[in-house]
């Protein structure tokens, strides 16, 4: 729901002068259809502030009119769609972080956004870096750091998330080294430039920490984008960084707290800190009339920027029972300060847009309970103290500790190699900062090896005066309504909703969060989360009668991400083709020639058949696999993952890794082996060469390349670690082709000369390295996946295609055929040979696929101790067999359930019990009928039974077979 128009004002906000936008340029932007006048600097939120636009929208469930609280990414209320031209429109951003730009178009929201229907053309990157310092924060603290540890040559990086450096610093009214702060911000900033090794990233968000130092940042590079035409210029809106530091310095520094009073959400109530950044950064009078509420030191700088900007500071309420040294400088100026009082309501204005009109001041002195007094202002700001933002220290499991004296969780043990300074570890003044910054930046550069820094010595968190902790104020003419008594605005939860929370039982923060939803919107309660912990802390002291405080409740998980991001910036430009890129062999462009209909395979293009002129895809399958049978046939097997594994323990691992054994198998052989997980399943199958008694040349599944590798590493880096061996991924690095059939020994004969291929001097599974006729080093094996005479010939990728029609030129005499994966399974499928992940399910067993065989008696290995179980070797696993349909004709479809024969399948009889279901299932010129692989229960001891496969509406009757269809014996394997 959008705002209506009367709010923006006909009188601007805008002050005559200050501020750090560019007042010789206008931009002229549209929010809710209304024109808008901005800046260059100005955020949109400040050019609503400067157009005298109060409200922002309604909230998400009470649909009450809300304004702007905050001046930076934790704002609550002031959310956003924004549309530039020739862009995707972009929902929930907050408008105090979105720079204003000519011609943006913006919507107002309520809590709720809206996609753009139309594809998001712009351009997101991704970027890999390793720095030896990440210092995350450019305020104070974080500028110092940076400085020192880039004084030192070091490489730095320093990002932060405001479109200019400065933090805090940027609104005004300080001064730092003798140097007013804007001054001291750019001499800084040119210093950090000077640096070559130096990178700062301005607009730049760490939303991520993780282990080993790695941190995520999304950068938005939106305003150039717009500025260079996006697409056109080759400019992406957003990248993310992916950052590995030797050393992190975390200067994030610290989020306002707002105070729980009665309508505290109306539109003009905002945090003091706001105000201050409204009036000195971007030059706008938040109101005419302001009545300050704090509890801590803090909000008398604000008063001070207000009054130098000409805005009336009607009074200061203030919550501590006596006057602190700025309340006094504050009084001494004319400032009316009121000790031991808060705000405890606020009024309404007449005009029905619900805007603040008033502030009700309480006393919170026991003397005087009751006594109010209405004090006429158009805006509050309050301050609840600070919140050091620790959520990338929480990320890595940084723990935290409440301080009674800074009221707030800082942290409390250290994570290695990082450090937290600044504002984010509850140090506020500068005097503390600085000194303290700039020792942390020295000691990371020495830490990452770079000059000889002594360790600083941070000392306690100190802040700035002493916060009284005030996390609820009542209404004295109201002190038991508490549902108007806002906790976290963005989801509309009050006090009244913990009281439910807390009446119900619970007493754990996670629980309350869960149950009244505190906390868990976009801004993941960066102005409510600690206000929320307080009054759940009062609320269960009060009513247990016992001391429960803050550090009792704790805190709910800090999680990645720390501030939202687009699901566009995560994918990159890995989106659309490129999201799954499709990986081509050597030999592609071959296989395109030459007609190939194509099927993905694990990312591959893999040749399904060679269909001749009016041939389907069956007609073309037989032909091929005839031709490999009779004659011979070859094909591109270039995406069998491929991984070599090296290291004096090769052996041994592989002896634990695979169900067989490899460590007596000697170089110049090979042998299949299958891998089980832990559980006791198949999980991949190939061949293994041994290349030397400490290398193998291992082969998987072409979809189980990747996740075998992860495996292995898993296995090494895990739980074997102190065997000495190595794995590499080859698989783009050899071009494998295979050449079957009868006369395939008169092929390879041709193309390999130099090599002896007769049966006596080149046995199954062995391999021989020669240089074929070509020039071409090769390396061939006796390897078959078909059951018939193979050899596979393996050269690097460079000279994939030469060979290839190398092997075409050689086998023309004979016919040679070209044929793809549905051959090939149908043929492996003839013998009984199973692929893993298709006739395996991962809950498969090498005894339940019939391969006994391949399981070692003699040594351990991963996932034997599981086949002991029980539940392996209990009746009613289910196991692999073939089948044979009554109907030679009907091909089975993969996935057919099976039932026991003559068992009634009606909706009736209600649910069916299956036995089983088909796995592969193909058409076999050999065989001259249709046959399938399927897993049954009990399926080894049912050979001959009759069981039934219920397929659209017809019951076909199915013979349970032996696995092996063709050759039973194996004669054809040696020619």
């Amino acid at each position: 729901m959008s705002v209506p128009t009367p709010e923006i004002r006909a009188v601007s906000r805008r002050l005559p002068d200050g501020g750090r936008i560019d007042r010789t340029v206008t931009y002229e932007l549209t929010v809710d259809g209304v024109a808008v006048t901005a800046h260059p600097g100005d955020t949109v939120a400040s050019a609503l502030l400067a157009s005298g636009r109060t409200c922002v929208g309604t909230s998400l469930y009470r649909h009450r009119p809300r304004g702007i609280v905050t001046a930076g990414i934790e704002e609550p209320n002031a959310l956003i769609r924004i549309r530039t031209a020739g862009s995707v429109a972009e929902s929930m951003l907050p408008a105090t972080v979105v720079p204003a730009a000519d011609g943006l178009e913006v919507e107002t929201l309520t809590g709720r956004g809206r996609l753009d229907p139309d594809p998001d053309s712009d351009l997101y990157d991704k970027k890999f870096v390793h720095t030896d310092v990440l210092v995350i924060g450019g305020g104070p603290a974080g500028l110092a750091a940076a400085a020192e540890a880039a004084a030192t040559d070091a490489r730095v990086i320093l990002l932060d998330e405001q479109a200019e450096l400065g933090g805090s610093l940027l609104s005004g009214g300080d001064s730092i080294d003798g140097l007013p702060a804007a001054d001291w911000v750019d001499g800084v900033r040119r210093d950090l430039s000077s640096h070559p090794e130096t990178t700062v990233l301005p607009r730049t968000t760490a939303f991520g920490s993780y282990d080993g130092n790695f941190v995520l940042a999304l950068e938005d590079r939106s305003a150039e984008a717009d500025r260079h035409g996006a697409r056109a210029a080759g400019v992406s809106r957003q990248r993310v960084w992916h950052i590995r530091a030797q050393q992190i310095v975390i200067a994030t520094g610290a989020h306002e707290r707002p105070l729980v009073f009665a309508n505290n959400d109306r539109p003009g109530v905002m945090l003091a800190s706001a105000a201050r950044s409204y009036v000195g950064r971007y030059g706008v009078a938040v109101g005419d009339r302001v009545v300050v509420a704090t509890t801590n030191d803090s909000a008398y700088a604000t008063v001070s920027v207000l009054r130098d900007a000409g805005i009336d500071v009607a009074a200061v309420a203030d919550s501590r029972e006596t006057l602190s040294d700025a309340a006094a400088a504050a009084q001494d100026a004319d400032v009316r300060v009121l000790t031991g009082t808060a705000v405890v309501d606020t009024v309404a204005a007449p005009d029905g847009t619900g805007r603040v009109a008033g502030a009700v001041l309480g006393s919170l002195s026991l003397d005087e309970p009751g006594e109010t007094e209405a004090v006429d202002c158009d805006t509050v700001a309050v301050s609840g103290g600070w919140s050091p933002v620790v959520h990338l220290h929480s990320q890595r499991q940084g723990a935290l500790t409440w301080n009674d004296r800074l009221c707030s969780f800082v942290p409390d043990t250290a994570v290695d190699d990082q450090q937290v300074i600044g504002a984010a570890r509850g140090d506020y003044r500068f005097a503390d900062i600085l000194g303290s910054a700039r020792a942390a930046g020295a000691a990371a550069a020495a830490r990452a090896g770079w000059g000889d820094a002594a360790e600083p010595t941070l000392g306690a968190p100190r802040g700035d005066g002493v916060t009284r902790p005030l996390w609820l104020v009542a209404n004295p003419a109201d002190p038991n309504q508490w549902d108007n008594h806002f906790i976290d605005l963005q989801r509309d939860s009050t006090v009244s909703d913990v009281l439910r929370a807390t009446g119900a039982g619970l007493r754990s923060v996670e629980l309350v969060k869960r149950y009244t939803t505190l906390s868990t919107a976009s801004d993941q309660g960066k102005t409510s989360a600690v206000n929320a912990i307080g009054v759940i802390a009062g609320i269960l002291a009060g009513g247990e009668g016992a001391d429960v405080g803050m550090g009792d409740v704790g805190t709910t998980t800090f999680r990645a991400p720390y501030a939202p991001v687009a699901f566009a910036a995560l994918a990159g430009r890995e989106r659309g083709e490129l999201f799954d890129p499709a990986r081509l062999t050597s030999i592609h462009e071959w296989h395109v020639e030459h007609g190939a209909v194509f099927e993905d395979v694990g990312q591959w293009k893999r040749p399904r058949y060679y269909p001749q002129d009016g041939e389907d895809m069956d007609a073309a399958v037989n032909r091929e696999c005839l031709a490999a049978r009779n004659n011979v046939a070859f094909q591109d097997v270039t995406t069998l993952g491929k991984i070599e594994i090296w290291g004096k323990d090769a052996a041994e691992f592989l002896g634990r890794i695979y169900t067989n054994g490899f460590k007596k198998l000697v170089p110049g052989k090979g042998r299949y082996g299958i891998m089980c997980t832990a559980d006791g399943m198949i999980f991949d199958d190939g061949v293994s060469l041994r290349i030397a008694d400490d290398r193998y040349f291992m082969t998987t599944t072409t979809g189980g390349a990747a996740r075998v590798l992860d495996w292995l590493e898993e296995w090494l880096q895990t739980e074997w670690p102190e065997l000495d061996v190595h794995c590499t991924s080859v698989t783009e690095q050899w071009t494998a082709i295979a050449v079957v059939g009868p006369r395939s020994r008169e092929v390879v004969a041709k193309v390999a000369p130099e090599l002896d291929v007769s049966q006596d001097a080149f046995k199954f599974m062995e391999f021989r390295t020669t240089t074929l006729a070509s020039g071409v080093p090769a390396r061939i094996c006796r390897i078959s996946f078909n059951g018939e005479l193979s050899f596979e010939i393996n050269v690097a990728g460079w000279y994939g295609r030469s060979v290839w029609e190398d092997v075409a030129e050689a086998g023309a005499e004979f016919d040679i055929t070209p044929y793809g994966t549905e051959s090939m399974h149908v043929m492996r499928a003839e013998k009984g040979l199973i692929i893993a992940g298709q006739d395996t399910d991962g809950t498969v067993t090498p005894y339940d696929a019939g391969m006994g065989w391949i399981v070692s008696k003699l040594k351990d290995f991963v996932g034997k101790r599981s086949f002991s179980r029980a539940d392996q070797e209990r009746t009613g696993r289910k196991q692999l067999v073939g089948l044979f349909p009554a109907d030679k004709s009907f091909r089975l479809p993969e996935g057919a359930q099976l039932v026991e024969r003559g068992t009634p399948i009606t909706p009736e009889e209600g649910p069916v019990p299956m036995i089983g279901h088909v796995t592969s299932s193909y058409f076999s010129s050999n065989l001259g009928r249709s046959f399938a692989l399927a897993l049954i229960k009990d399926g080894h001891h049912r050979l001959g039974d009759i069981v039934t496969a219920p397929v659209n509406g017809v019951l076909m009757d199915v013979e349970i077979t032996d696995s092996v269809f063709y050759d039973k014996e194996g004669t054809k394997r040696d020619g």
